[in-house]
């Protein structure tokens, strides 16, 4: 189940000024970034993390909104509800969309089809919104049928379509597979399903490492993974991007000491401690570096990685100024702690800071 243009259709849900206009959810500044666009906005090319300059430009009309992360929320879980009527077995990616299996469901119905339905209907009549469904055997195929028939639509493939489905895909519509490994297949003469499935599956881990295996199960139909309620969680981040490019070692440490008070509170509040220390680094120029230590002992005081965040700044000269830091920890004892859910946001963004 994916809502469509979630954070968008709740602002032109809340303002019924903003329906049927190009509605952006992001901020408006020089270093702005688009969080969400209403379809309106879509046919002007405006997409979700695009720079608000660039989409102002293919959309003069556009109407910017702040976001309203308490909102989305509030709707999201009543969305969840929702779900939790039909199945237990409820995996959530994010505020606006979750797998389902519903092979086994608390109403009875033998048709995975009617059930989405259903679900769509009940979404429309609590909250007022659109969503969207992909119905097939497998995680993998729900996912890419469930951008078929965008908004307010839903697609079903069947077993014994799986195949043909597959191999008629554009390559680039299948899931896991973006823009550059898109390019990098398209130079390779792989465009489609079909031409995919022809390469073997040690040509496609020559040239894709390990995600050459999973393109070579995917484009069979195959994929094993389970819909999991919960999951535990991995890592646990927070970065900043800034207003102004800095390039003083000096000012750096300062807000990475911010930045770390802010990673400590969230380790706290989710009850874990980590290792490894990754120091995350977005230079002007949007080249991305990342710089990490692993500790012999599991900390989540905000003064011990920052010590440990001014070791990796320092150990290398800076090549550029920086737009973004972010520390993350990873190595968690979450073996020891609880399971997170799936919809708990593991990195919190700060714009124009």
């Amino acid at each position: 189940m994916d809502m469509d243009a979630f954070y968008a259709s709740v602002e032109q849900l809340d303002n019924p000024e903003l329906r049927g206009k190009p509605v952006a959810v992001g901020g408006t500044s020089d270093r702005g970034v688009v969080s969400a666009a209403s379809y309106e906005a879509r046919k002007f090319g405006v997409r979700s993390a695009m720079s608000s300059v660039i989409a102002i430009q293919n959309c003069p009309d556009l109407i910017f909104v702040k976001s309203n992360f308490k909102r989305y929320h509030e709707v999201s879980n009543q969305i969840r509800k929702i779900f939790y009527e039909f199945t237990d077995k409820v995996e959530p990616l994010s505020l606006d969309e979750a797998y389902l299996d519903v092979t086994e469901n608390k109403k009875g119905n033998p048709s995975a089809t009617l059930i989405a339905k259903e679900i769509r209907k009940k979404i429309k009549e609590k909250t007022g919104l659109n969503a969207s469904a992909g119905i097939s055997i497998n995680k993998f195929i729900a996912k890419v049928a469930s951008d078929m028939n965008k908004p307010n639509g839903q697609k079903t493939v069947a077993p014994q379509e799986v195949i043909q489905f597959l191999e008629k895909l554009e390559i680039k519509k299948f899931f896991g597979v973006g823009k550059v490994t898109a390019q990098k297949m398209y130079r390779l003469g792989i465009f489609t399903g079909k031409d995919l499935k022809e390469k073997t599956k040690k040509y496609l881990e020559q040239h894709f490492g390990k995600s050459g295996k999973f393109y070579y199960q995917v484009v069979r139909g195959e994929h094993f993974s389970e819909v999991k309620p919960s999951r535990t969680r991995k890592s646990l981040a927070a970065e900043r991007t800034f207003s102004k490019n800095i390039s003083s070692e000096i000012f750096m440490i300062t807000k990475l000491e911010i930045i770390a008070k802010e990673v400590e509170k969230r380790l706290k509040k989710s009850k874990v401690a980590g290792k490894t220390i990754t120091l995350k680094i977005k230079y002007s120029d949007f080249t991305l570096q990342t710089r990490s230590k692993t500790l012999p002992y599991y900390i989540s005081d905000k003064n011990v990685i920052v010590e440990t965040v001014k070791e990796l700044l320092y150990q290398e000269t800076m090549k550029n100024s920086v737009r973004l830091l972010g520390i993350s920890l990873s190595n968690l004892n979450t073996k020891e702690g609880k399971p997170v859910l799936k919809n708990e946001i593991a990195v919190q963004l700060k714009l124009a800071f």
